[in-house]
């Protein structure tokens, strides 16, 4: 069932846990992701960003209508968030796409410019009804503009949540973007002096290269919303291979594809049943 982000989240955040917020790419993402939720009996976000849109030949509507088609037909509640969007042309279209959220990304701006920016999509997205994610301390993997070993200070990030009006707050607290092994550490420190300072929901980028006793703690320490992306293509793309490598003659792309999207599916089941409360427990 198609849920507002928002609801989702305070949801979620209620009894204990974390969102996880899935990249959606493909069609097949997207359908993989709900059946993950389904299978954990838990709630989920489908995420759709920028970069994803460029790769649709720059148009949200076609995998937006697709992501908001598998969501309506869900089994658990399933949020629709648009990520990482620095277009404003493109913000404008979240809320006619069924788009229940929208992180804009404004953090490669010199800071005056970076809370002028947000502030302005913050009051255009709350009159349309969107919930706000926003970007202060760069994270890592981000051709440059995310300095790896960046930090987000407190005192500045509950200053620019303040000036800005967003409601959940991306922080630099030690992932990184596209890690391909799980050896990233989090500051579990920095992680609690933003939860008590920042005063709302905090957000992780770059969760796949972390490992499940980090995730965990950062949890337990304030994390609220989990972004997981390249962990989904990881096992989709192995999938694919193991499949094509058994199968040479194989020509039919759902012969691979179905298997592919089972991985990705088992991948999303199993971060959920760490981070987030089942529905019925």
């Amino acid at each position: 069932m198609l849920t507002p982000t928002g609801e989702l989240i305070t949801d979620v955040r209620a009894r204990g846990g974390a969102a996880c917020a899935f990249n959606v790419i493909t069609v097949e993402h997207a359908e993989a992701i709900v059946t993950g939720a389904e299978n954990a009996g838990c709630p989920v976000i489908l995420q759709v960003s920028e970069n994803a849109v460029r790769f649709h030949h720059g148009r949200l509507a076609p995998i937006a209508a697709a992501a908001r088609a598998v969501a309506a037909a869900a089994g658990v509640p399933v949020a629709l968030h648009l990520d990482h969007v620095e277009s404003i042309e493109l913000l404008d279209e979240a809320a006619p796409n069924g788009f229940g959220s929208v992180m804009f990304d404004a953090s490669k701006r010199p800071y005056q410019e970076n809370v002028a920016a947000t502030a302005s999509v913050a009051t255009a997205c709350h009159a349309a009804g969107l919930w706000v994610e926003s970007e202060l301390g760069e994270v890592g993997g981000k051709d440059g503009a995310h300095a790896p070993g960046a930090r987000t200070d407190p005192a500045e990030a509950a200053a620019y949540v303040a000036a800005t009006g967003v409601d959940a707050l991306a922080v630099a607290v030690g992932s990184s973007h596209a890690m391909l092994e799980r050896t990233a550490r989090l500051d579990q420190q920095l992680i609690a002096r933003l939860r008590d300072t920042v005063g709302v929901p905090l957000v992780l980028h770059g969760s796949s290269g972390v490992p499940d006793e980090e995730l965990t703690a950062a949890v337990r320490g304030g994390m609220v919303k989990i972004n997981i992306g390249t962990a989904l293509n990881t096992a989709f793309t192995g999938a694919v291979r193991a499949t094509l490598g058994d199968r040479p003659d194989l020509v039919d792309p759902r012969r691979y594809l179905t298997p592919a999207r089972s991985a990705m599916a088992d991948t999303v089941a199993a971060a959920l049943r760490l981070l987030t409360p089942v529905l019925h427990p």
